[in-house]
């Protein structure tokens, strides 16, 4: 199955980031799987999307927090031999942080940006060994690299899922799969509005179908990590350098020096 025809599988697609990541699958020819909570909203997107691409879309509602709802988009993604690409793109974010009186949206966060989207990252990877090579494409942020930007879990959710990509693309990679890590910042979906923030506050909002195209760019290229709004790509590339110039100081029998006074 050519890449043009495989079947991509996109989470939270009922609206924003996954929503525009279908339309722009569906215009490249990949017929599409859609999972999100909102049947409804589901429903007029893959009618929509038929109508103008006339690719092929399957609908599955599910809520990626309830179990059995995950197993069953899990399933999907082991069994069906169309499936060539997933685009985890399901998350949320919290009001507050841990000084809120409730921290029950923090602990819910983890279940949607770190459990779902290990499971379904899992379910993927076995699905495409045993078809001879497939795609994830993991939807992180910027706040993975600047976790003093919001209070609780998020940034650290999305740090997860920048180091996981990072882990699979490293032991995946070389068996014919791809792992993309994106890292969006502020973009005009509604998760600010979902978390109790005014996007209208914000500056440098990108626009989702900017932010969009620019992850497919760097999808094409095959990068493991791209940043939509980040102008010079050598600040990555030196980052990443000085990480990979620290790891071979870590395996020491001894505490260093500066330890041991």
């Amino acid at each position: 199955m050519s890449d043009q025809t495989q079947a991509a599988l996109v989470t939270g697609a009922s609206s924003g980031i996954g929503a525009t990541y279908a339309d722009r699958l569906a215009r490249r020819g990949h017929p599409l799987v859609l999972v999100a909570r909102d049947a409804a909203r589901l429903d007029a997107l893959a009618g929509r999307l038929r109508a103008e691409t006339g690719v092929a879309v399957d609908v599955l509602p599910a809520d990626l927090t309830d179990p059995a709802d995950l197993a069953a988009v899990e399933a999907r993604l082991r069994d069906d031999a169309r499936i060539g690409l997933l685009v985890n793109n399901a998350g949320a974010a919290a009001p507050a942080g841990f000084s809120a009186d409730d921290l029950t949206p923090q602990y819910r966060l983890v279940d949607l940006n770190v459990v779902a989207l290990t499971r379904l990252s899992g379910a993927a990877a076995q699905g495409f060994l045993g078809r001879g090579g497939g795609s994830i494409v993991n939807i992180s942020s910027v706040v993975a690299l600047a976790p003093e930007w919001l209070p609780g879990v998020y940034g650290a959710t999305k740090a997860y899922v920048l180091t996981l990509s990072q882990a699979l693309q490293s032991e995946l990679g070389p068996r014919g799969l791809y792992v993309q890590a994106v890292l969006p910042a502020a973009t005009r979906t509604e998760i600010w509005e979902r978390s109790g923030r005014a996007v209208e506050s914000l500056q440098g909002v990108m626009e989702v179908g900017e932010m969009v195209d620019a992850a497919l760019k760097g999808f094409d290229r095959r990068e493991a990590v791209t940043i939509p709004s980040l102008p010079e790509a050598g600040q990555w590339e030196a980052f990443e350098a000085a990480r990979r110039a620290m790891v071979p100081n870590f395996a020491q029998a001894h505490a260093a020096a500066r330890y041991r006074d």
